[in-house]
């Protein structure tokens, strides 16, 4: 019997667990096992940004109406602004219910800030055009590379008959670039072993114990975000939710296993298609949403933001709290194509409402596993936005087994 690649990495995601435990009992440095993963990220990135590049050209030179993609654009960022807003929301009410730096006793002598200066939101929006466009693709700036990819896109879908061979080559392009996804994928239940192995063998479970609260309270809002915010828009498509996470648990593993989301970009590209998400319109979703949409950081930044304040004896008022959902909404969008997007997000709402800094290297001992977690809802959120958004374009096409 053909075990299918999402079970193989779920098998391979237990075992790298269980081997994790075994190796830090046994004394075994973890480290050994970590190349193998990182060769998994390594392919994955290789082939992330020419396929971002060719998919997106491909799909919005077919969009020969430009109302339609903006409408799309429209449709698009209204969705990610304002899931954002609801997951923020749910992070911070969780942390007020579950009051996870509350009795909590660490000691904050000698920590010292992360030195981390985000950037102005004027800077931020104006590097979103490349001054050099092969410069933006040899440095995988994604936003770079979307904001060329549509206009030559946009380009392409104003040729004339004569030149729409044009059209075909890039078309062509994006079909080999999947063809190499394919392959490298067969390669990702040996990753996903190797960095589980390392990551559980690294941190073990005593570092989880001291802050298990604040694990325990960003996972129930993940939860709630889940079966609040994305459970109804999955059901509006028509799909059968079994079906949809059957589909998307390739990307959901990768982003689990690996904490990025650029790793499960061109797997969760190629699960929405299958899912019935157009091209044109899950081409341009999953690369942007790759970049701006962080429902899983929005939630770490309320959840985190009511533990830190709880830790230093701050009291956060409602209008504290409302600042903290404010700003996670605008950090999400101001750290577009930063790296280190989260560190600079929460570095920029403990700013505003007084928390020190120093409480980011308390979180820090814990970030690899509340990572895990945020990343795997980011990418949820960015198929779920696919799908929904080719059914209110009307371009949803229902697959076979589900229109039955």
């Amino acid at each position: 019997m053909k075990i299918g690649l999402a079970t193989q990495m779920f098998l391979a995601l237990i075992l790298g667990c269980i081997c994790g435990l075994i190796v830090s009992a046994v004394g075994i440095n973890p480290a050994h096992f970590k190349p193998l993963g990182d060769v998994f990220i390594t392919l994955i990135r290789m082939v992330v940004v020419p396929l971002v590049f060719f998919t997106l050209i491909a799909g919005s030179s077919s969009i020969s109406d430009l109302h339609k993609l903006g409408s799309i654009a429209v449709k698009t960022l209204i969705y990610y602004v304002g899931t954002t807003a609801i997951a923020v929301t749910i992070g911070v009410i969780i942390a007020n219910v579950v009051q996870p730096g509350v009795g909590l006793t660490i000691s904050t002598e000698g920590v010292k800030a992360l030195n981390v200066n985000p950037p102005s939101l004027v800077k931020v929006f104006m590097d979103i055009i490349p001054l050099n466009p092969f410069d933006a693709l040899s440095k995988g700036n994604m936003l770079q590379v979307i904001f060329f990819a549509l206009f030559v896109g946009m380009a392409c879908s104003t040729l004339r008959k004569e030149l729409e061979v044009v059209n075909r080559v890039f078309e062509g392009l994006a079909e080999i670039m999947l063809k190499i996804t394919s392959v490298v994928m067969l390669y990702a239940p040996i990753g996903v072993f190797a960095l589980m192995t390392f990551t559980v063998g690294t941190y073990g479970l005593d570092v989880l114990l001291p802050l298990l609260k604040l694990i325990v309270a960003m996972f129930i809002a993940s939860v709630l975000h889940v079966l609040l915010c994305y459970i109804p828009c999955i059901r509006f498509t028509g799909l059968k939710i079994k079906h949809f996470f059957s589909v998307v648990a390739s990307p959901l593993l990768i982003a689990f296993s690996s904490t990025s989301s650029a790793a499960a970009l061109s797997s969760n590209l190629q699960s929405v298609q299958k899912l019935g998400a157009s091209k044109p319109v899950s081409t341009f979703m999953i690369p942007l949403g790759n970049t701006i949409n962080m429902d899983g950081a929005a939630i770490y930044m309320g959840v985190a933001s009511v533990f830190a304040a709880a830790l230093y004896g701050i009291d956060l008022t409602i209008d504290k709290q409302l600042l903290i959902i404010v700003m996670a909404v605008l950090a999400s969008i101001g750290s577009i194509g930063v790296p280190g997007a989260a560190l600079i997000m929460i570095t920029m709402v403990f700013t505003q409402i007084g928390i020190p800094l120093e409480a980011i290297a308390i979180i820090a001992g814990v970030d690899r596993i509340l990572d895990m977690m945020r990343t795997s809802l980011n990418v949820l959120g960015d198929a779920t936005g696919a799908v929904l958004v080719s059914k209110l374009e009307g371009d949803f096409v229902l697959p076979e087994e589900e229109a039955k």
